[in-house]
């Protein structure tokens, strides 16, 4: 049984993350840019949800029939030829990877706990902030706002099913307590904090503030030192320099996955 679950968690993260690099695309522009509506190769995006929702190849660049067996009134013109700087897709498989990777270890923390629901609904879309951040330095605010929303509403559902292992109060304020401490810290440094940052921040704190006070502050202080590994690895490599600016969605997420993991892990070890 335990070992299904987290097959099947592994399974759920690797469907849905077959699905984040057109969305990771479309959304890594700079912040005075339209959200892409085509492929690079020039192709509109259709589909399901106004073609966010898809392969990452459009329809026409995956399909194999060949030129000559189309007839010549029904072909469609083509982009002469895609600019050499032309922005890319995201690696498919290491968003695949990833998601599934993290489903699977969710579901091995937490076990079949009411919340294990919770956290494999919105691995897919930290996994897509995380991507588009490292890529573009920006977290959007159409995924950062309403995942904040989904997480406060999802736990809130799962703190009335029994066999729960958290606290939904705890988690309102773990978003509130968390998203303070970003805004403050944009306020005194706005040029070393995004303020992307400060709400992603609401959405990772409602997430482990469900499990208590002390997985909060481990969560938020993994991210910090995740970040700050990085950011002096660039620096002693002399890939940047201590005003380089990172992003730091990415370390976020990863930081909050571990408090999250030793949170579900601590709850699921201890007697009912």
């Amino acid at each position: 049984m335990y070992a299904t679950l987290i097959a099947v968690a592994a399974l759920w993260g690797a469907a849905t993350g077959l699905l984040l690099p057109r969305a990771a695309y479309r959304l890594s522009v700079e912040p005075e840019e339209a959200w892409r509506d085509t492929c690079p190769a020039g192709h509109p995006f259709a589909g399901p949800a106004r073609g966010w929702v898809g392969l990452a190849r459009c329809a026409p660049c995956a399909a194999s029939v060949p030129e000559a067996a189309v007839p010549e009134a029904a072909r469609v013109p083509e982009p002469a030829t895609v600019p050499e700087a032309a922005p890319t897709l995201p690696s498919g498989n290491a968003l695949t990877l990833g998601t599934a990777l993290a489903c699977a270890a969710l579901a091995a923390a937490t076990g079949p706990r009411p919340e294990l629901a919770v956290w494999l609904l919105l691995a897919p879309f930290a996994v897509l902030l995380a991507a588009v951040d490292a890529r573009v330095h920006r977290l959007p605010d159409r995924l950062t706002l309403p995942l904040a929303g989904a997480a406060a509403g999802l736990l809130g559902a799962a703190a009335l099913l029994p066999g729960h292992a958290g606290s939904w109060p705890s988690a309102l304020l773990g978003g509130l307590a968390l998203g303070g401490a970003y805004f403050t810290l944009f306020l005194i440094h706005p040029n070393g904090m995004g303020f992307g940052d400060v709400k992603l921040a609401l959405s990772l704190g409602v997430a482990l503030g469900w499990y208590g006070w002390d997985v909060l502050f481990a969560g938020a202080f993994a991210g910090f030192l995740f970040g700050a590994v990085y950011g002096t690895g660039l620096v002693l490599l002399r890939r940047a320099s201590r005003k380089s600016a990172i992003p730091f969605g990415p370390f976020m997420i990863g930081g909050a996955l571990v408090g999250l993991l030793l949170g579900a892990f601590t709850a699921s070890s201890a007697p009912w």
